[in-house]
């Protein structure tokens, strides 16, 4: 939908507070007024009851590879899986969505052929999809044979944030037994045994890990990406990283690292299903405890799209900050690190990406409705006939 919308009788989650219901106009994708009456010949909306938040801004989610393979070793084309992975996004109320997109040295999912499918169908389905899908490079640092893929995609503008990972130890380690060997060999399409053989292959090429990850950052820099380091263990392997020009330290395995990052100004991820669980379910950090702390900033989907909304109001419910900070955690903030200055807030002049929300409802908060750049981009059956 173009032209001009009217919300009316809105709550609206601003930066600090939560205002009285209100009036809000959308001309032409942007936030035109807040509070005014609006015009006569303007579509009006009704949203007595309910809340009007940011969209969310995922900036860390790899949910989308169940659609591509939803069941290990069955795999489904790229397309196909990113037009589905559009109407969750939608249904949960992201805005935008940064798609985790491994490339190792692993066949199968994470492999370079999985890599350069999916970013041919992000390309072949631009302007056709509802949500802002952006592509979030998370590269092994062992994955030197694969770089030319990855270079190539950078230099096409495919890629909009740079992550370097480093698992390859963890998994030679994990695929040493046979019994959890499956895990990587099922997405690999590979034998266990196999997927040893090739972590150890390249685990003996350490020597060029530290020149390849210098020149993949360079040419990061020269592009102007957003880089992030991952699993950072210590405040010294994060000053590293922060020396190559990496601006967001996600999932820091311990308080320590997330705090030397905030203080160094730079951004925290954590996972919004590690809030909503109460705790990581592979052991490490608590989300809420390094939110707490003022270790962490932003929140992100990880793997369940649904846990970003739930994450945020499950804070402000357990007193660990108010709603509107714990709001700026999955919008403003996310939108700050990647540098879209234009969303994540509701004020006149930004991109009108909006979620309208039943914050009463039974089981958490229910999304009524998604507006993206304006245009109503997804509406649950209470949202149809509130229009209707």
């Amino acid at each position: 939908m173009s032209g001009t919308l009217a919300i009316a009788g809105t709550r609206l989650l601003l930066a600090d507070a939560v205002s009285p219901p209100t009036t809000i106009t959308i001309r032409d994708g942007t936030i035109c007024t807040i509070g005014a009456d609006a015009p006569k010949d303007v579509r009006e909306v009704r949203a007595d009851g309910l809340l009007l938040a940011p969209g969310l801004v995922d900036i860390h989610g790899d949910a989308f590879e169940r659609q591509v393979q939803p069941r290990p070793g069955v795999d489904f084309r790229h397309d196909i899986a990113l037009i589905d992975t559009d109407a969750q996004l939608l249904a949960n109320g992201i805005t935008t969505a940064f798609h985790g997109v491994t490339l190792s040295w692993e066949p199968g999912l994470r492999g370079e052929t999985a890599f350069r499918a999916l970013i041919a169908a992000w390309t072949a389905l631009a302007g056709r999809l509802g949500a802002d899908h952006r592509i979030h490079l998370r590269l092994e640092t062992y994955a030197m044979d694969h770089w030319p893929a990855a270079e190539a995609a950078i230099a096409a503008g495919a890629v909009h944030l740079l992550a370097f990972n480093d698992h390859t130890a963890e998994i030679a380690r994990r695929a040493s037994d046979p019994a959890r060997a499956s895990r990587y060999a099922d997405r690999a399409k590979v034998t266990g045994t196999e997927v040893l053989a090739l972590a150890k292959a390249v685990l003996a090429r350490a020597d060029e890990v530290d020149p390849f990850v210098a020149r993949a950052a360079q040419v990061a820099r020269d592009a102007g990406l957003v880089m992030a380091s991952h699993d950072d263990a210590s405040p010294e392997a994060r000053a590293r990283w922060r020396a190559l020009g990496c601006t967001i330290c996600e999932f820091p395995m311990n308080e320590a690292t997330g705090l030397a990052a905030r203080e160094a100004g730079e951004h925290v991820v954590m996972g919004c299903p590690n809030v909503v669980r109460g705790g990581s379910h592979l052991g490490w950090h608590s989300a809420e405890a390094m939110v707490r702390a003022r270790a962490a900033d932003v929140l992100a989907s990880d793997y369940f799209y649904p846990a970003m909304r739930h994450a945020a109001f499950a804070l402000a419910a357990r007193g660990a900050c108010s709603l509107p900070e714990a709001w700026a955690m999955v919008s403003a903030n996310p939108a700050a690190a990647v540098g879209l200055g234009d969303r994540g807030r509701i004020a006149p002049g930004l991109r009108a990406d909006l979620v309208l929300l039943d914050d009463a409802a039974p089981c958490g908060p229910a999304v009524v409705g998604t507006l993206v750049g304006g245009r109503i981009a997804w509406l649950s059956a209470e949202g149809a006939a509130r229009l209707a």
